[in-house]
């Protein structure tokens, strides 16, 4: 069970950095090559969260 903390422990992590990502798009940015950098780094970061949600619901569902 303890890898299942480790997983959650990095979707909290995931989850804060798109936010913290998203703030600074807000705030401004100061080149379009920034706002381009952090679009990506939130896109890449759903993504994976994601990805992690649909393993962990491929291992719930052969667990049953």
């Amino acid at each position: 069970m303890e890898e299942f903390n480790v997983v959650y422990k990095l979707q909290r992590y995931l989850k804060q950095a798109i936010e913290d990502c998203k703030d600074t798009v807000m705030s401004g940015v100061d080149s379009l090559e920034k706002y381009q950098y952090l679009v990506g780094k939130v896109q890449a970061f759903e993504q994976t969260l994601q990805e992690i949600s649909n393993l962990l619901d491929n291992k719930e569902r052969n667990d049953d």
